[in-house]
């Protein structure tokens, strides 16, 4: 069985010693480092899920290409069944983190690359397929942490990469030889990236042939040499530095984002599984997106979960939970949530075969899903800072709660209802502020925005996708205008 253990997988962290860079200095161990650990700590949690008899249908698959029991983040999909279990997968995980686990990305990754690479092949009769599945087999039989690369700098957005000024701003090819490529450039807003085994790089958009140096898709070790990480920044992430825990809202777990840079990386061509086939960039893209787009039906949903939970409870804290608006509000959350957990399923249950034989969602509605996202979540947010109170963002320090002197007062005063206790008040305050403004934002509200990309985005697809001609068609049939083809 392909199954790490939870310090398994953490212990192999270590052994990868990464050049990751965080406040202007290089982070000896970055394993350990009280901003970095919750991250780890999430990705963590689905290995030990994995291991749970509870949850094993979900967080497992049997693999299409060894037969063997591996993690459902390296599986890839053999039918609607195995999509619909992913965002099932995936809300369980929000549930259980209350923040971005962060191999989403990687497993919508290595799902695009098998379809595209494979016809590919078959109308260039390249062998890119045969490199990628070998790829996909290691990271199964290891149980890896991939991160899935698309996302480029971009510098100006009116000009294609080869226009850029500066031409690393889309990563690119810079040599090519008979043992590989030398690539140069970054990724940016790379989710889970120090946590990750492997770098799975795509082209972050559709290429033309003036273009072709950026189309390219890989896949290397995190330790490569010439790759080195620049740890993001979180609202309220030096808080996990105060050792008061309950500040943090959430000290188990957390999110993490890096700028990743490639400085001349080398890639040997066992490991290249696009170089210059700009004509199929878009296919990748767009099928990629769809994936992540449809992952955002669950992860989203289950962090909302514990957000829609979080608000109920510091209602009944405060002694509001039978107002009528209150009863309201947490209804219109719930419908909001579920909502969005509808598209996730929509999509995934009206899947279909690529010529692979790797399942695709349906991505009209998986756009629709996304666009939702990134409205949905900040509603929730909303009403759940409005059902808090003012006392989640100007309430004192726990350093303060525990003081001799102070503390004492502070018990008294900012207690809600007898029956509980003030702390449970407090830190049930702070973790609708970590999912609303603070660290947890990244992985709840504001990544539903940005991630898996722009509201625009999803709008030029669902527009591409929309077939208005046909409704047209429709209308004219039913209004009398032309006649129904027997």
């Amino acid at each position: 069985m392909a199954l790490k253990t939870p310090q398994e997988y953490i212990d192999s962290l270590r052994n990868l010693k990464l050049k990751v860079y965080m406040f202007g200095e290089l982070i000896e161990n970055y394993v350990d480092h009280p901003i970095i650990r919750p991250s780890i700590n999430a990705v963590a949690k689905s290995y030990r899920l994995a291991l749970d008899e509870r949850y094993r249908d979900l967080l497992t698959a049997t693999s299409s290409l060894t037969g063997e029991t591996i993690s459902r983040f390296t599986h890839l999909h053999q039918s609607t069944d195995d999509l619909v279990r992913k965002v099932q997968m995936l809300r369980l995980m929000g549930q259980k983190t209350a923040s971005c686990f962060q191999r989403c990305v990687g497993m919508d990754a290595l799902n695009a690359l098998d379809s595209v690479t494979f016809e590919m092949d078959r109308k260039l009769g390249t062998e890119y397929h045969r490199r990628f599945r070998r790829f996909v087999k290691h990271v199964q039989e290891n149980d890896l942490v991939v991160d899935g690369a698309m996302t480029d700098p971009k510098g100006d957005r009116s000009l294609r990469p080869s226009q850029q000024a500066d031409p690393d701003l889309y990563l690119r090819v810079v040599r090519v030889s008979s043992d590989g490529i030398v690539v140069r450039g970054a990724k940016v807003h790379q989710t889970g990236a120090v946590n990750s085994h492997e770098i799975c790089v795509m082209p972050t958009t559709a290429m033309a042939e003036e273009d072709r140096d950026y189309a390219v898709a890989f896949a290397i070790p995190s330790n490569a040499p010439g790759i080195f990480y620049v740890y993001g920044r979180q609202s309220c992430d030096t808080r996990k530095l105060e050792g008061a825990e309950m500040d943090t809202g959430n000290a188990m777990y957390g999110g993490q984002e890096a700028l990743v840079i490639f400085d001349d990386v080398f890639v040997p061509w066992e490991r290249v599984f696009m170089c210059r086939e700009y004509q199929f960039t878009g296919m990748l893209v767009e099928r990629f997106a769809a994936y992540h787009r449809q992952s955002y039906g669950g992860c989203k949903v289950g962090v909302g979960d514990v957000l829609i939970g979080a608000a109920a409870a510091i209602a009944e804290y405060n002694g509001v939970a039978r107002a009528a608006h209150i009863r309201d509000k947490l209804v219109e959350m719930v419908h909001l949530n579920e909502t969005l957990y509808a598209c996730g399923i929509a999509c995934s249950s009206q899947g279909y075969p690529t010529a692979s034989g790797t399942y695709l969602v349906d991505l009209l509605l998986a756009n629709v899903c996304k666009l939702n996202v990134t409205r949905f979540p900040y509603e929730i947010a909303r009403l759940a800072e409005d059902i808090a109170g003012g006392l989640m963002v100007t309430m004192p320090s726990e350093k303060d709660f525990r003081h001799p002197q102070i503390g004492p007062y502070l018990e008294k005063y900012l207690k809600g209802v007898a029956t509980v206790p003030t702390e449970h008040r407090l830190r049930m305050l702070r973790l609708i502020e970590n999912l609303t403004l603070g660290c947890g934002a990244v992985g709840y509200r504001t990544e539903s925005l940005h991630g898996a990309g722009s509201p625009q985005a999803q709008r030029i697809m669902i527009a591409r996708l929309a077939d208005l001609e046909h409704k047209k068609k429709l209308a004219r049939i039913i209004a009398g205008i032309e006649r129904e083809e027997e």
